[in-house]
């Protein structure tokens, strides 16, 4: 609004609101009788992403990154700013969240969730990876043989998300096709998705341009379809172009969750199901697979350099029939990046070549922080007894031995009666080792400030930024912050010395639960100890009566933890919806004709 700041060319009676209270006006005037006006400006996120990039507009030297030890997995950031660069990160202890650093658009929103994960990073840049392999010469490659001599016209088809490159690699080999003097066409469909949203470009090359009568490919007549992105290739129109005896398939297995994460923070992502309809629509071949966007971001510190490694993987396979010189010459044409691109290019072609030499040139070294992190949070346990063992050294460090003692005692009631009475069914010790842990290293003010100052998010910090850099931390501590107009704490900024604060409030741990803890006096604090003896009570009562006809349903019960997710009133709303379902489960157990038809 403060683009507005001479308001005298408006009416009187013009109210001026940041965005933020675009829920709030909505509301007010939905009560107001007769007509009203609402005006919402801002800039689009590509518009400002092609301003910044051309240097018509300032890019801020500042980015967001998530502690994921400390993110509980709510999808509150998704619901504040519906923002498709918040990723899932799946890790040991839950599906976690990460932020998309080449594809943030720095709108800042998700910081605005009600989470003490959220950490702005002002200063520095981002720190690319160079390959762990030595220099590759890429001019060994062996020129690849063209499917086709183009006696009729070559249909490409590309899918992917509006953002990524997707009309540039159209760009580009309608340029190349033009630089050696063939036919070339391109048809960009775009619709509405300008950024994150389904792209499909239509290319077609001839031998001359007279050769080409229609500039969109029809059913069953592409040649190759580059799915850059799986979810618009799974679309039926995507699919209808694919014919058996004709069509390739290069498939890019990166899984980018489509907007409806941002709602559903539970959603799982159906690759083998998109794999097996291309498949399908082949008639039982397989398409080629790889995992494109990993690679390119890893080898070239750029996720927009997916779309060219993409592009050369095709290439050396002889599907794209046009010369390498020419490519050359329209990425240089192009004038945007031109050197990551000619390696994004050089790259796909060796993955298709030499797909070993490029995993092993992408391979990441052992991290510190795999190491610190307990040993490697994103590798899952392989066995209960390593779940348990990780969990066990986890409540350790959390309160005591003591602690992790009560702990692994329930686990192992649980695991003696499943194997007792359940005749070799499995899964409700695994839950209860999951979830009785969950609520028992519930995330108040020690833990989160012991998650912060343990050395993995530090070293991430390092792995992720370059140069010198500053951090900001987005809190809203219960006895020091204010309350918006629904009774629900506000998050602030507060500068680098939280760290130091962290790092006092963690030595007292030990106060936890004491009468000295000032924490634990508050309503939500209290709540978390209550659930903890809630649970244990439920499973002694499933151990109980455990049989074979009612295990599914204790499974059921063990895992309802799953769903109590988040901070403050987010997590109050969790628990209500999570209560809800305990309570009706539990009178299912209790009523054994219930307990047979849920089992």
């Amino acid at each position: 609004i403060e683009k507005w700041s001479d308001r005298s060319l408006f009416p009187s009676g013009v109210e001026f609101f940041d965005r933020a209270e675009l829920d709030n006006v909505s509301k007010r005037l939905r009560e107001v009788k007769g007509t009203s006006v609402l005006i919402f400006e801002q800039t689009c996120a590509a518009e400002k992403r092609r301003r910044r990039k051309r240097g018509k507009a300032v890019d801020p030297a500042k980015r967001t990154i998530i502690n994921p030890a400390v993110c509980e997995g709510c999808g509150d950031c998704g619901e504040k700013s519906n923002c498709v660069s918040i990723l899932p990160l799946e890790t040991e202890f839950g599906r976690k969240r990460e932020i998309d650093q080449s594809n943030c658009n720095k709108d800042f929103s998700c910081v605005k969730g009600f989470c003490p994960s959220f950490v702005t990073v002002t200063g520095g840049g981002l720190k690319k990876r160079k390959p762990s392999a030595q220099a590759v010469d890429f001019n060994t490659l062996p020129d690849p043989v063209f499917k086709s001599d183009l006696s009729q016209p070559w249909n490409i088809l590309i899918t992917g998300i509006g953002g990524t490159g997707v009309v540039t690699i159209g760009a580009l080999l309608g340029m190349a096709a033009h630089l050696e003097n063939k036919g070339g066409s391109v048809l960009d469909q775009t619709g509405l998705a300008q950024k994150g949203g389904a792209v499909t470009t239509h290319i077609r090359i001839a031998k001359t341009p007279e050769d080409i009568h229609a500039v969109r490919i029809a059913a069953g007549e592409a040649d190759l379809v580059l799915g850059c992105d799986m979810v618009v290739v799974n679309d039926y129109w995507a699919l209808s172009k694919i014919r058996a005896d004709r069509t390739r398939v290069v498939l890019n297995t990166y899984e980018a969750m489509p907007g409806t994460f941002t709602r559903d923070p539970d959603m799982q992502f159906p690759g083998s199901e998109i794999v097996a309809a291309v498949r399908l629509a082949l008639e039982g071949r397989d398409p080629a697979l790889i995992e494109a966007t990993e690679l390119a971001t890893t080898l070239l510190g750029d996720s927009i350099a997916t779309n060219l490694f993409m592009l050369g993987f095709a290439w050396q396979q002889g599907l794209v029939p046009v010369s390498l010189e020419a490519l050359m010459r329209a990425i240089e044409l192009n004038d945007a990046a031109i050197a990551m691109n000619k390696q994004a290019f050089a790259w796909g072609r060796l993955a298709a070549h030499d797909p070993a030499k490029v995993r092993a040139a992408a391979a990441a070294p052992p991290r510190a922080s795999d190491v610190i992190a307990l040993d490697d949070p994103h590798r899952m346990s392989r066995s209960l007894d390593e779940t348990v063992a990780r969990r066990v050294a986890f409540l350790t460090d959390y309160q005591d031995a003591a602690y992790a003692a009560q702990y692994k005692g329930l686990v192992d009631r649980v695991t003696e009666a499943e194997k007792a009475r359940a005749h070799g069914l499995t899964g409700l010790a695994e839950a209860v080792a999951r979830y009785a842990f969950k609520l028992m290293a519930y995330k108040d003010e020690y833990e989160v400030a012991r998650l912060y100052t343990r050395g993995d998010f530090e070293q991430r910090l390092r792995e992720t930024f370059d140069g010198d850099f500053k951090l900001r931390f987005h809190l809203a501590p219960p006895r020091l912050a204010k309350k918006d107009d629904k009774g629900h704490l506000v998050k602030r900024e507060y500068g680098p010395w939280m760290f130091s604060a962290f790092r006092l409030l963690a030595k007292f741990k030990g106060l936890r639960g004491t009468a000295l803890d000032v924490f634990g006096y508050s309503a939500e604090r209290r709540e978390e100890r209550a659930l903890i003896g809630e649970y244990r009570k439920a499973v002694e009562e499933l151990v109980a009566g455990l049989t074979p006809a009612n295990h599914a349903l204790a499974v059921e019960i063990a895992q309802v933890p799953e769903h109590i997710r988040g901070y403050g009133h987010v997590k109050e709303a969790h628990l209500a919806t999570a209560r809800a379902r305990w309570d009706a489960l539990m009178a299912a157990w209790r009523k054994p004709q219930a307990a047979r038809g849920a089992a």
